[in-house]
């Protein structure tokens, strides 16, 4: 083999010269790129909605109380009194903006037994400005809304308005993000 540099063919000061102006070419390109074209996250008149919580509804069937029959059919260590069925019921969510329907959803319960949570999380896009709002969830069997909030806002251009749900406090929470 021989023992011959590649860059043989070119004098020292061109080779730093031209390595110079290829580093200052791909540098000029990184910087032109960082800052054009301008990215917009949204609209010069526009605010966001941000739907996000768990939340799990109340169980399908309530406890019952096994017979003694039943229980001498059962093998020794399932006996136990209490019959708890572990599935839930499907959680309906409806979130209103002026009187109109902004989203609906209908979710049903995660998990193989239909026994977890069900999870919302919707990002909308609106226009800025004063908006009534109106949320309304129904988590249990007969599909009833037992929670609904109402609260008039008024949204800056590029501001995010946060709905979430606490089934122990008061239902739901609007917030400012």
């Amino acid at each position: 083999m021989s023992d011959i540099p590649v860059s043989a063919g070119l004098p020292a000061p061109m080779r730093y010269a031209l390595q110079a102006l290829i580093y200052g070419l791909f540098a000029a390109f990184l910087g032109y790129f960082s800052t054009a074209p301008a990215y917009r996250l949204r609209g010069d008149n526009e605010a966001v909605v941000k739907l996000s919580f768990s939340h799990s509804a109340q169980l399908m069937q309530t406890c019952r109380e096994r017979s003694e029959a039943e229980l001498a059919k059962l093998a020794p260590n399932m006996r136990t009194k209490m019959d708890c069925p572990r599935e839930r019921a499907t959680v309906a969510v409806e979130l209103d903006m002026d009187g109109k329907p902004l989203y609906r959803i209908q979710i049903p319960p995660t998990g193989l037994r239909k026994d977890g949570a069900a999870t919302v999380y919707r990002r909308l896009d609106i226009p800025a400005g004063q908006h009534q709002f109106r949320a309304r969830l129904a988590d249990g069997p007969d599909g009833a809304f037992t929670f609904v909030h109402e609260a008039g806002v008024d949204l800056a251009p590029g501001e995010v308005l946060i709905v979430d749900f606490s089934a122990s406090g008061s239902g739901f929470i609007f917030t400012r993000g």
